[in-house]
């Protein structure tokens, strides 16, 4: 069977020195891991990106308009 279909995931990467251009191994942690999906709606054209952790709960949404226009929702489930 073909593996094609299936979401990728990516290793999530935090930087603690966010004031140079340069990441340095000492500065970065990976923090966790991420499946980026796209989707879009063809009548409306807009791309809607949905980002979800490796257990596949969404962490974000993203709504990419057709002019290039963006809108983020971030879901925080932590209490």
């Amino acid at each position: 069977m073909d593996d094609s279909f299936e979401e990728q995931v990516f290793r999530e990467i935090d930087c603690t020195n966010k004031k140079s251009r340069i990441i340095k191994s000492d500065d970065a942690e990976i923090v966790g891991k991420t499946k980026i999906s796209f989707e879009e709606d063809e009548n409306e054209k807009v791309k809607i990106v949905l980002k979800k952790d490796e257990n596949d709960t969404i962490k974000e949404l993203k709504f990419v308009c057709s002019c290039g226009e963006t809108k983020a929702i971030i879901l925080d489930y932590e209490q």
